[in-house]
């Protein structure tokens, strides 16, 4: 504990302020199985009250350097669908899972060194979150609406923290849930401290998504000039092309080749140059993928072309679809019956997975893009970072580039690289109070294949100061 930590716990102990930072007892985690290191941060994990009827479940850890000041930041993972503990365990929570799935070992570059950070399993259904009738069908604004009843039912637990600034952060389909949500804080009447959101890897528009990873995928060396050719034959025009929702049978079919070798031939999805691990069942991450690239899955079903030989000369079936996430691990030590206790889970709730396949089969897509969402938050003063790492192609980071350009913000920093432990960790440039970078290298999940300049990022954002 530093100096500073103590003293502002003396402090709290005097004036007796502190007695509400565990409002909740029950929830306070005190031991857990595999922990063979002492903490220097408190934890609880239990529930949060969103509409009626349904518990989103949290995990919320102090911060490492001094909670009563240290700002609060929420964690959303994406799919939509998929647990947020996976950030907490395999990106940047304090500890991660070894592979034996029995023991956990420190995370050194944990968000939480310096700040207080909130996991929320949202929307139910997700992992260990559950709605009483267990009626999972849900869509962006009724997640949002949880999601915000659920920040009250935190607040109102750890009432000490409603001063502290606060944060949200999404990643993947979280491109989606963290500005929407962030308008709900910005607008609302709750007393949050609310000062900014930042997106890593997400979803923000279908359109650009779609757009710019035929781009992506070509000046990356997927595909041979004789596609290329045809894709610009058919689908362009006047030096203009649509990649996205092109009418052109001809473009159509190009269209789903194409994505079929960014999709279905064997390379990992979230990190290009990274190879794929197996652990994750193939329907979940077909189910995320078809969110996040709908036009591709309709025109892929349309034609059948799951028929159509790969390039690897095989025709590759559902249960074939490369899932490259290997959470065997998380999943194995969540669902032990001593750290179900451990963090509060009810018997009667089924096996912790990384994704829904009922939650994500059953999603309504209402947001096309969150242009609005961003311009009304930009207009109120609320801070914004959009980040990707650079070799993503889920979502890519030329999409979210033209994403924040068609935003139409003046440039306050002009496109330069930016600097982690004597390294040039990637590339930024702002436009006022939102930052767009990149993370030289780095997959879909920045914070667990980069975890040093993650951090650092993470905290000049917080702290708003330069990169």
């Amino acid at each position: 504990m530093t100096s500073m930590s103590f003293v502002s716990l003396v402090v709290c102990f005097l004036t007796g302020s502190c007695l509400t930072w565990a409002n909740y007892v029950p929830d306070e985690v005190t031991e857990l199985p595999g922990m063979s290191f002492k903490p220097n941060y408190r934890q609880w994990s239990g529930y949060l009250k969103a509409s009626p009827g349904k518990f989103l479940h949290y995990w919320f850890v102090t911060s490492q350097r001094d909670p009563l000041k240290d700002p609060v930041v929420l964690w959303l993972n994406g799919g939509p669908g998929c647990s947020s503990l996976d950030g907490f365990l395999s990106e940047n929570g304090p500890f991660h899972v070894n592979d034996d799935g029995a023991t956990l070992y420190e995370n050194n570059f944990s968000w939480n060194r310096i700040a207080n950070v909130l996991y929320l399993e949202s929307p139910a259904g997700v992992g260990y979150s559950y709605s009483d009738d267990q009626k999972y069908k849900t869509d962006d604004d009724q997640v949002a609406d949880d999601n915000y009843l659920a920040l009250q039912s935190f607040f109102a637990k750890f009432p000490n923290f409603t001063q502290n600034e606060f944060f949200i952060i999404g990643e993947s389909y979280g491109g989606i849930y963290a500005p929407t949500l962030s308008q709900r804080v910005a607008t609302g009447t709750a007393k949050i401290n609310f000062k900014g959101f930042a997106v890593g890897n997400g979803l923000s528009s279908y359109a650009l998504n779609d757009q710019s990873l035929i781009y992506f995928g070509y000046y990356h060396g997927l595909f041979g000039e004789q596609l290329w050719t045809d894709l610009n034959t058919n689908c362009c025009d006047k030096g203009s092309c649509n990649f996205f929702n092109n009418s052109k049978e001809a473009c159509k079919t190009l269209l789903s080749q194409a994505f079929s070798i960014v999709y279905d031939s064997g390379l990992n999805e979230y990190a290009l140059y990274m190879d794929c691990e197996g652990g994750v069942g193939a329907r979940a991450y077909k189910r995320s993928m078809s969110h996040l690239f709908r036009n591709y899955r309709k025109h892929w079903d349309t034609f059948q072309l799951l028929k159509v030989p790969s390039v690897t000369g095989q025709t590759p079936s559902v249960g074939e679809v490369p899932p490259c996430i290997n959470s065997t691990a998380q999943m194995n030590w969540l669902n032990r019956g001593d750290v179900r206790k451990a963090l509060h889970i009810p018997d009667t709730l089924p096996p912790w997975d990384i994704c829904s396949d009922v939650v994500g089969g059953q999603y309504t897509n209402i947001y096309p893009t969150v242009k609005d969402v961003y311009l009304k938050l930009l207009s109120l003063g609320v801070r914004a970072l959009v980040y990707n790492g650079d070799t993503d192609m889920a979502c890519n980071f030329l999409g979210d580039k033209w994403f924040v350009e068609q935003l139409n913000q003046k440039t306050t920093t002009k496109y330069q690289s930016w600097i982690s432990d004597d390294q040039i960790a990637g590339f930024y440039e702002q436009y006022g109070n939102l930052t767009l970078l990149t993370v030289k290298g780095a997959g879909h999940m920045v914070p667990q294949w980069a975890p040093g300049p993650a951090l650092d990022m993470f905290q000049s954002f917080l702290s708003n100061k330069p990169y």
